[in-house]
């Protein structure tokens, strides 16, 4: 009787160390669901965008209108899998691009309102060039190549 005592216990350990598990794995879910959270930068390229772009012969996804990425100022969103992505346009029709992700821990920045990029996380600011001008980023924006294909910004 002993031993089926001790079975039963057993039994029953797993089982609340398997629903604990269960209700842990489904917390972690939840909470990185709830990481992506909004944000005042844009959303992704509508599939609009890549229609239009699409039109013009390229072939490639539009990040962007090229009339979203604001003269000397800089247009935060994401690339087509998701990852943050800054478009700056230095001058009427140059537009450059930087990864979206701060060089201190990943963070995505954010547009700071006056034409430059400031990290959420810590603190660390960009110039619309990507090159980091305070806080703890070791280093600037790793460039990403973006062109000018009709009245879209593409990857390039």
């Amino acid at each position: 009787m002993e031993q089926e005592q001790d079975s039963t216990t057993l039994t029953r350990r797993r089982a609340v160390t398997m629903g604990a598990a269960a209700a842990v794995g489904a917390v972690g879910v939840a909470s990185l669901t709830a990481c992506g959270g909004s944000s005042s930068s844009p959303a992704a390229p509508s599939s609009a965008a890549a229609t239009d772009t699409a039109a013009s012969g390229s072939g490639a996804a539009a990040l962007a209108k090229l009339s979203d990425v604001p003269v000397g100022g800089v247009y935060v969103t994401k690339d087509a899998s998701g990852a943050p992505l800054v478009l700056a346009q230095p001058t009427a029709g140059n537009v450059i691009g930087f990864s979206g992700k701060c060089t201190h821990l990943g963070c995505a920045v954010k547009a700071d309102g006056a034409g430059g990029l400031k990290c959420p996380c810590h603190g660390s600011t960009y110039d619309a060039t990507g090159k980091n001008t305070g806080g703890p980023s070791p280093a600037p924006l790793a460039t990403v190549a973006v062109k000018v294909d009709g009245t879209n910004v593409v990857t390039g």
